[in-house]
């Protein structure tokens, strides 16, 4: 009996060794050994996609697309944004990185540099030229700005540089920042060209079969074609009527209104299949080619492809998020998912590829739009900070030029005339704060110090702390009102604020070891890279706050 009880206690106990040495999984996270790894990783990120836009349109998708992405992926449907502001250069770099931009360094799409005078463009660097057209400033960029590791560094640190890792977008910095510091490549649209090009941070010349493929001149076919709904218009009854006051014409048109003569808008330029559903098409297009020719997926280590789709962007910006045009864009977008699923499965297969697909920011409804259905919003003019705030600082200190510039809604002082004037800092701060925050649409107003000194760990305030990099801030963040945007232009929309409109984005997991699935447990975008990590089992980004999302494998 004793020799029973302690060979069936050895039994346990080995049985409990072997479990705890062998390759397990827990809520979703590997430990053990290391396990087999998707041969490609593919991040989609859609610009300006609102997370209702998986499901607003939802009759008029097919079954390949989004729902396909639904139906055998898994959904964290309660995604937000968890900082200020919400554009394109932050969300992407927040995606990648894990973190938010007061640790990233990517404030927004461009900053005020005090160095310098003048406005900083995250990407903006002026020691690389261009590679692949003549225009000479459109390749002048890197991600030197960029203060942390993205989750692609850390896969090319994790097998000695042997990963390959590419950035596509038509936007410069929505290709670079994803792609992150020791990328093979970033290739980005040149609207003046229509040439995919890059910069001599990557390469000294394109590869021949980009070279290829740029000679091939699909803006060309693009442009050449009219833009008509792609089903009877009179069934996009998700949007407003085609000719609507808050949509902004295209450049020499009078009005909003299909069909549209590509060629005859563009007057002979590339540039306008930005603000076309076929921008979209052509990226998918460049990706694949992208993984074809660059044997992405098919050798012994993990690859990792970034995608940006930013036509729904410019066509956003454009139209609005009611109207047909944007709906027709989503429409299109669906047909492209799917085809790009299907090119995934024939070449590298569906248990081969990790894909995820979320958005850098969601959108707002045009102000003058929420205002005529007796929804509040407003429109928070330049003038107020160019005039008033302007005639108040002069009165008060008599002295002109105390505001040396306003950008992402937050006023950067004078520091010489300040020091001149003997002004201290935090006293004047705190003076424009009070009188900001008369102004009409402004819910608040924040001073830097107050950043600085205090620790915000819920609401706008908490947003707006972990958007501020001191060296590349302002001295004073404006929060709007819900439904405000900042500038006079009344057509058309924007984003970039911490409201649910710009923060609530789709983020969707599918293929290699993903169960289908959803969760409405908090999510936020900057715990898809430290995700990514586990999966990969690598270290997450340098600077990453994220934690990994649980339960997404089998």
């Amino acid at each position: 009996m004793r020799f029973i009880k302690k060979f069936t206690t050895s039994i346990i106990f080995l049985a409990v060794i072997i479990s705890l040495v062998q390759c397990t999984r827990k809520d979703g996270v590997h430990t053990g050994e290391r396990s087999k790894h998707p041969r490609l990783v593919v991040g989609i990120v859609i610009d300006q996609m609102r997370y209702d836009f998986l499901y607003r349109y939802w009759d008029k998708y097919g079954n390949g697309g989004f729902k396909r992405l639904l139906r055998e992926g898994y959904l964290c449907a309660n995604t937000n944004i968890n900082y200020i502001p919400t554009y394109t250069g932050p969300g992407h770099t927040a995606i990648f990185t894990g973190t938010t931009p007061s640790i990233n360094g990517i404030v927004a799409n461009e900053w005020f540099d005090r160095k310098k005078g003048e406005s900083m463009y995250c990407v903006s660097d002026d020691k690389y030229n261009t590679v692949g057209s003549l225009s000479k400033k459109e390749g002048q960029m890197s991600p030197n700005n960029l203060l942390t590791t993205t989750i692609t560094d850390e896969l090319k640190l994790s097998d000695n540089f042997n990963s390959k890792v590419i950035g596509v977008s038509l936007k410069d910095r929505a290709a670079i920042l994803p792609a992150g510091h020791s990328a093979n490549a970033a290739y980005w649209y040149d609207g003046k060209s229509g040439n995919w090009i890059t910069s001599t941070y990557y390469m000294d010349s394109l590869p021949g079969w980009v070279n290829k493929f740029n000679a091939e001149r699909h803006p060309v076919k693009f442009l050449s074609q009219k833009w008509e709904t792609l089903l009877p218009i009179k069934t996009y009854t998700e949007s407003t009527k085609d000719n609507s006051e808050f949509e902004e014409p295209y450049p020499g048109e009078t009005v909003p209104v299909f069909p549209y003569n590509l060629w005859r808008i563009s007057a002979n330029s590339y540039d306008l299949i930005r603000e076309t559903p076929f921008g979209d098409t052509y990226t998918k297009n460049f990706a694949e080619e992208v993984i074809k020719q660059e044997k992405m997926g098919k050798g012994d280590f993990t690859d990792f492809l970034t995608i940006n789709l930013a036509s729904t962007d410019y066509v956003g910006h454009r139209f609005g998020p009611n109207s047909v045009e944007i709906e027709d864009t989503y429409i299109r977008l669906d047909k492209d998912i799917e085809d790009f699923l299907d090119f995934l499965d024939s070449n590298i297969g569906k248990d081969n590829v990790l894909v995820f697909i979320t958005a850098d920011h969601g959108v707002v409804q045009n102000p003058g739009y929420l205002k005529s259905k007796g929804i509040p919003g407003g429109f928070f003019k330049d003038t107020y900070i160019s005039d008033t705030l302007n005639d108040f600082l002069k009165k008060t200190y008599q002295c002109d030029s105390l505001i040396k510039d306003y950008e992402n809604q937050q006023v950067y002082l004078n520091y010489d005339l300040l020091k001149l004037k003997n002004i201290q800092l935090k006293e004047i701060s705190q003076k424009i704060s009070d009188f900001v925050k008369t102004f009409p649409g402004v819910a608040n107003a924040i001073p830097s110090f107050d950043l600085e000194e205090n620790q915000y760990s819920e609401g706008q305030l908490s947003l707006v702390q972990r958007g501020f990099y001191e060296p590349r801030c302002g001295d004073l963040a404006i929060i709007l009102k819900p439904g405000w945007i900042d500038g006079s232009k009344t057509r058309g929309t924007t984003h970039g604020s911490g409201y649910a409109y710009d923060t609530h984005i789709p983020l969707i997991f599918y293929g290699w070891d993903i169960r289908p699935g959803c969760t409405y447990a908090p999510v936020s975008v900057t715990d898809i890279a430290p995700t990514i990590a586990a999966f990969l089992q690598i270290q997450p980004p340098s600077g990453c706050t994220g934690k990994p999302i649980l339960s997404l494998t089998h």
